[in-house]
C-alpha cells in the first residue's frame, strides 16, 4: 500500500486554511529569507509561498546577494524578530560557506522558530516540552505514520541517516513517552557495520540518506512500513533513498517520492506558523 502524503498533507493544510480564513483581523504572517540564488532552494521557497497562499497566510520574502556579509543576514533576521506581523522566521539552507548557519539559527526569535533548528527548541523537544516548535519534516512524519494508521509503539524503528534536520530530531520523537511514539529507535549511518541486518529487523524503516536507490528490498523485512525522506535527482528525475519499484513488492506501507514526505513537511509549516499566531493571540 503506497501511503499518499500529498492527501494528508491536504488534510492539514484545509484545516489551517479553514482557522486562517475565520480570524477576523491580521492573518498569520511567514518570512522566508533566502541568501544566495541556488535554484532548488528557490523551488523550495516558491513551493512554500504558494502554500502561505492557499491557505490566506500573509508571507513575505527577503532575497539576499550570496555576497552579503553575515552581519547583514543577522540584522535582516532581527528586524524580522521584532516585527508584529511576522510570526514565523524560516532561513532557507544551505547558506552561503562564509556565513555560519549555527549562528544564523541561533539568531532567530525561538518563539518565531516554525522550522524547530533554534537550540532552545531543540532542548525542548528533547524534553518533551510541548511548547517546542518540532523541525517540519521529521513532525511530518510522525503524523504520516499516525494518520496512516502505522502503530510504532514497542516497535523497532530504524532511522538511516543522522542529520538534525531529520535522522536526531525523529529519533528524539518517536521515543517519547506519548501517544503516537514509544518506540524502540535505532539510528544508523555511513559509518554503521552490519547495516543489512539492522535494517531487516525493523518494523518502520525510514531513509534519510540523500543516496538515491540506497534501500533494496534485501534489506527490507516483509511486511515492514518504509517511509522514505530522500530527494536526489537523478538523470532528470527526482528519486528517493529507496528503490520504490523493489521494495514496494516487499512492505505492507511505503511512501513515494514525490508526494510523499515532501508536501507533509509544508504543511507542518504552516501548522508551527499557526501555532506561533495562537501563542501571541492566546
Amino acid at each position: 500500500m503506497r501511503i499518499d502524503g500529498k492527501a494528508i498533507a491536504a488534510e492539514v493544510v484545509h484545516e489551517i486554511k479553514s482557522l486562517v480564513h475565520a480570524l477576523p483581523g491580521r492573518k498569520p504572517g511567514l518570512a522566508f529569507v533566502l541568501v544566495g540564488a541556488d535554484p532548488a532552494s528557490e523551488i523550495y521557497v516558491r513551493a512554500k509561498k504558494k502554500a502561505c497562499t492557499e491557505t490566506g497566510m500573509h508571507s513575505v520574502l527577503v532575497q539576499l546577494p550570496s555576497t552579503i556579509a553575515e552581519s547583514d543576514v543577522l540584522a535582516q533576521i532581527q528586524k524580522l524578530n521584532l516585527d508584529p506581523s511576522i510570526d514565523g522566521i524560516l532561513v532557507q539552507l544551505p547558506l552561503p560557506p562564509h556565513i555560519n548557519p549555527q549562528i544564523v539559527t541561533a539568531s532567530v526569535d525561538p518563539r518565531k522558530d516554525v522550522d524547530g533548528f533554534h537550540p532552545i527548541n531543540v532542548g525542548k523537544m528533547l524534553l518533551g516540552d510541548e511548547t517546542a516548535f518540532v523541525p517540519c519534516t521529521p513532525h511530518g512524519i510522525v503524523v504520516l505514520l499516525q494518520k496512516s494508521n502505522t502503530v510504532v509503539e514497542g516497535k523497532h524503528v530504524v532511522i538511516l541517516g543522522r542529520s538534525n534536520i531529520v535522522g536526531k530530531p525523529l529519533a528524539a520523537l518517536l521515543m517519547q513517552k506519548k501517544p503516537g511514539c514509544n518506540a524502540t529507535v535505532t539510528v544508523c549511518h555511513s559509518k554503521s557495520d552490519h547495516l543489512v541486518q539492522l535494517t531487516k529487523t525493523a518494523d518502520v524503516l525510514v531513509a534519510a540518506m540523500g543516496n538515491p536507490k540506497l534501500v533494496k528490498a534485501s534489506m527490507v523485512k516483509p511486511g515492514a512500513v518504509v517511509i522514505d525522506v530522500g530527494i536526489n535527482r537523478v538523470d532528470g528525475k527526482v528519486v528517493g533513498d529507496v528503490d520504490f519499484d523493489e521494495v514496494e513488492k516487499v512492505a505492507s506501507k511505503i511512501t513515494p517520492v514525490p508526494g510523499g514526505v515532501g508536501p507533509m513537511t509544508i504543511a507542518m509549516l504552516l501548522k508551527n506558523t499557526w501555532l506561533s499566531y495562537q501563542r501571541k493571540h492566546a
